[in-house]
């Protein structure tokens, strides 16, 4: 797939000094806000706090979570809980996840991806659809993972697809080797039906 670059071997730094030239990019094709998915998981507050709080207009950044676990904001497990506690003091606006919303369009969607090739919370066993007709699914895993043993509220393939570029955040060579393999289409994981459809730029730290 010409769209998808790889980028081996990126620390928290470098993916952070990316993440934010591709926000300073997007604040300056408009005067609106700049609106990007963020994922769960413990990748991604690292490099959340190496962003510098002085590079971006802030106030003028959304956020959404990919997933959420159903649970209060204050539970260790929220990753909305989470995304506030790093980006709201920045002055960023972050949206929780409910059934029925309806996200934007997004400047850049942000992934993760799990050693079955789940991203978000579209598991294996969720059986994710290019063309689900909702944005927001609530869903549970089976089975469920012990370290995080809870229901799920997920954006859904379109929703995430819905983006002007999209980001994988991936560690361990082990997940590198599913990746791969997806972006051959030699599975049919949920990050494989992604990658097949989507058409915007992809950049896969890995």
């Amino acid at each position: 797939m010409d769209n998808v670059t790889i980028i081996p071997g990126a620390d928290d730094a470098r993916v952070a000094d990316w993440l934010e030239a591709r926000l300073c990019a997007a604040l300056a094709q408009t005067r609106g806000p700049v609106v990007m998915t963020i994922p769960g998981g413990a990748t991604p507050f690292p490099i959340l706090a190496r962003l510098d709080p002085n590079e971006l207009q802030w106030d003028r950044i959304v956020v959404w979570p990919g997933d959420d676990r159903t649970v209060p904001e204050d539970h260790p497990a929220s990753n909305v809980g989470r995304i506030r506690a790093a980006l709201e003091p920045l002055g960023a606006t972050v949206v929780a996840l409910a059934e029925g919303a309806e996200p934007p369009h997004f400047a850049l969607t942000w992934l993760g991806m799990g050693s079955d090739g789940h991203i978000a919370s579209l598991f294996p066993n969720t059986d994710p659809r290019l063309d689900d007709p909702v944005t927001v699914r609530r869903l549970v895993p089976d089975p469920l993972p012990p370290e995080a043993p809870f229901a799920r509220l997920s954006l859904t393939i379109p929703a995430l697809l819905n983006s002007d570029a999209v980001v994988f955040v991936i560690r361990g060579e082990d997940k590198r080797v599913i990746f791969d393999a997806a972006l051959a289409g030699e599975n049919d994981f949920p990050v494989a039906r992604f990658l097949g459809a989507a058409r915007q730029p992809v950049t896969c730290f890995a």
